[in-house]
């Protein structure tokens, strides 16, 4: 029969040297346990005894160390120390070890004998005093690595930052070489992955050859020559991960694994191609690359062969410095999706391009408040109106979000509406004050509306709250245009009004945002006035002739310094080039019978005087069509127009609001055919609803002019 120790030996082998105060707890066996005991080792030796109540560090041997599996979730190195209190290190002792524990006078009468049995050695691997000093110092510098690197990964925004965050973070404190694969392409949210899973080289880096290791390599997108880190040649840009393959059992395992490993053995040709090789030993580690809802990519630490290996606490520092690289991965990449959302709302928002209405140049340029915030509310917009007037809108919401943006689609496209009625500038603001107010109370927003007349060089604006226009004369003088200001659209109750100025030919009307004159370091007024002096010292560099409109548009925003940029800058430049008068022909018909032959002669007339005559024909016929239409319904006098520009446009207008469609004749109708014959004969036709009635216009092509040459013979 084998004896056993009793329980008074086996106190006697645990307990402390110095012992004192109060006894320490039992086991069911009379035992005391130890908190330091690692719980995979099963039975053995007993722990050796603390020297004192100072803090002292668990063994960190290959049989002391957890299990890859055993990783604590956070990623962490173990607790290297236990505190000495009492509280700090006792267990519940179970009931049914209460009776079997001996009593204070046993223990007094125990402790008086004298100790016949042998004292149990210390494990072989007990640590001295110094070394276990060393290792807790080795521990600390690792937790406070570990707290750095992952700090510096998470300043990354963008996907390049956090991988390149990761790369500076362990080359060269941690690896000599890294190699960081991602997922191609990578998943959004919850999107189903793409199948097969793909792996491409997303960056590289080492430490370089020399002695000097400050200097860093370039980086590359594809890997470099690893050597001698990475044998064989560069790594393979891209992997395939076979489903049931051994990469994709390393990676579904999550938990970083050594190279020498049999799993990593097997995963790492896969994943770096074949015939390349990493160095033997614990000196690379692959480490799964695993984000919120599934593994997004991998990375392959490696060490040199004349550097000292990785050690089985280095697994816990991949890991950590695996899972923040994986989260900032997922972060940056829902990130991404964000901004191409909010680009596709802005671009959608403001117009593509802008349109060429015949007698005005324009041009607009749009800067976000900054790239984290590229959407917002300014707007601008140009739509050209009936007689070849164009109005001219500026606007902004308040507030740099999603919301912001959709309210000013909401208003812009109203605002459109609007125009196609033809509407004065200040009812058009009045109608957006009411759309705003059924959007919702908390809906403000600034607007400016212009229309332009190129043939009457007059221009009408109304405002409602925002800053005002700057024309820029052709002789280089700037001012401000005195307008009214108006109450912000989504006030409500507010009469809004409009003044009508003059338009010379070659003056630039430049409507803006606040965003382009206001900032935290200078009011709008201030910086009203710097725009009005940044416009005439560039009008004054080009002399008498107007500056590029394009090139105007960038000197304006070069004015806005590092700091100025708080809000979004929208701005729209108009240069005033008009119709001259010798291309206008204007008359104004009474509503008889005769008035269609006399609208006839008078057509032919103005192509004689402007050397049209091959268009006489076809203008006669449709001229004829239109005003005869006209005259069969109006009560007022008809306008007739014909304007020559790039094209022959001619318009009538009648106090009849109803607009003509297009219909297809029958046989036996005596009318409904003069719509159809300008739709075959004219370039471009069109109706618009007036105010005051409605407009019908069509356009010709002019034919070019044959100039003779010089050595032409007649």
């Amino acid at each position: 029969m084998t004896e056993h120790p009793t329980s008074h030996d086996r106190r006697q082998a645990a307990a402390p040297p110095a012992a004192s105060g109060a006894a320490m707890p039992e086991d069911a066996h009379g035992a005391v346990p130890d908190p330091r005991t690692d719980l995979r080792q099963g039975p053995g030796p007993a722990a050796a005894p603390e020297p004192g109540p100072d803090h002292r560090p668990r063994p960190t041997g290959h049989e002391a160390e957890p299990h890859p599996s055993e990783l604590p979730a956070t990623g962490l190195p173990a607790p290297l120390g236990r505190p000495a209190d009492a509280s700090a290190t006792q267990r519940p002792v179970p009931a049914d070890a209460v009776s079997q524990q001996p009593t204070t006078a046993q223990r007094s009468s125990t402790a008086q004998q004298p100790t016949t049995a042998p004292a149990t050695p210390l494990p072989a691997t007990a640590p001295s005093e110094a070394e276990a000093i060393a290792l807790a110092a080795r521990a600390g510098e690792r937790l406070r690595y570990v707290g750095a690197a992952t700090r510096r990964i998470a300043r990354g925004i963008d996907l390049d930052e956090i991988v390149l965050g990761l790369c500076r973070a362990t080359v060269p404190t941690f690896a000599d070489a890294i190699l960081v694969y991602l997922r191609d392409p990578l998943p959004v949210g919850d999107e189903r992955p793409v199948d097969p899973v793909m792996l491409r080289l997303r960056r590289t880096d080492r430490i370089p050859e020399e002695a000097d290791t400050e200097t860093r390599l370039p980086l590359l997108p594809s890997g470099p020559d690893l050597s001698p880190a990475l044998g064989g040649g560069p790594a393979a840009d891209l992997c395939e991960v076979h489903s049931g393959g051994p990469l994709a059992e390393v990676l579904r395992g999550v938990r970083p694994v050594f190279g020498d490993s049999a799993a990593a053995r097997a995963a790492l040709p896969e994943l770096l191609g074949e015939g390349r090789t990493v160095a033997m030993g614990q000196r690379s580690i692959l480490a799964p690359l695993r984000g919120r809802r599934r593994v997004t990519g991998a990375a392959v630490f490696i060490r040199r062969p004349d550097r000292p290996p990785f050690e089985r606490d280095d697994l816990l520092v991949a890991a950590q410095l695996a899972t923040h690289t994986a989260l900032g991965v997922d972060k940056a990449v829902l990130y991404g999706r964000e901004v191409y959302i909010a680009d596709e709302l802005q671009r959608t928002m403001l117009p593509d391009s802008l349109p060429q209405p015949t007698g005005v140049r324009l041009a607009s340029r749009y800067l976000p408040a900054a790239e984290s915030a590229r959407v917002g509310g300014d707007w601008y917009d140009a739509i050209p109106l009936p007689g070849n007037r164009v109005a001219l809108v500026v606007g902004d919401v308040m507030g740099h979000s999603m919301t912001s943006a959709a309210i000013m689609g909401q208003l812009r496209t109203t605002a459109q509406t609007l125009a196609g009625l033809d509407l004065p500038p200040q009812e058009v603001l009045h109608h957006l004050d009411e759309q705003a107010q059924r959007l919702g109370t908390d809906r403000m927003a600034t607007c400016l509306y212009a229309v332009y007349d190129p043939v009457a060089h007059r221009i009408v604006i109304a405002n409602a709250g925002h800053p005002p226009p700057l024309l820029l004369h052709r002789g280089g003088r700037a001012e401000v245009l005195r307008v009214p200001p108006g109450a912000p659209i989504g006030v409500g109750g507010v009469d809004f009004e409009a003044v009508e100025l003059d338009a010379p030919a070659g003056a630039t009307l430049m409507l803006y945002t606040d965003g382009l004159v206001e900032s935290r370091i200078r009011d709008v007024w201030t910086g009203i006035n710097q725009l009005r002096e940044r416009l005439t010292e560039t009008a004054r560099l080009t002399g008498p002739n107007p500056p590029p409109l394009e090139a105007l548009c960038d000197e304006v925003l070069d004015m806005l310094g590092p700091g100025d940029r708080d809000d979004d800058v929208a701005l729209l430049a108009a240069r005033f080039e008009g119709i001259a008068p010798s291309d206008v022909a204007y008359w104004f018909l009474d509503p008889k019978a005769q008035t269609a032959g006399q609208a006839r002669r008078l057509a032919r007339r103005a192509l004689s005087r402007w050397d049209l005559e091959e268009l006489t024909d076809s203008v006669e016929l449709l001229v004829s069509e239109v005003v005869t239409n006209a005259v069969r319904y109006a009560e007022r006098p008809i306008t007739l127009r014909l304007l020559r520009t790039d094209v022959l446009r001619c318009e009538v207008g009648d106090d009849v609001p109803q607009l003509p469609r297009l219909r297809q004749a029958r046989p036996s109708d005596e009318g409904g055919r003069g719509l159809y014959l300008v739709n075959r004969l004219a370039r471009r036709w069109g109706a618009t609803r007036l105010s005051t009635g409605k407009v019908v216009w069509f356009e010709l092509a002019i034919p070019p002019v044959v100039r003779p040459t010089p050595d032409s013979k007649v």
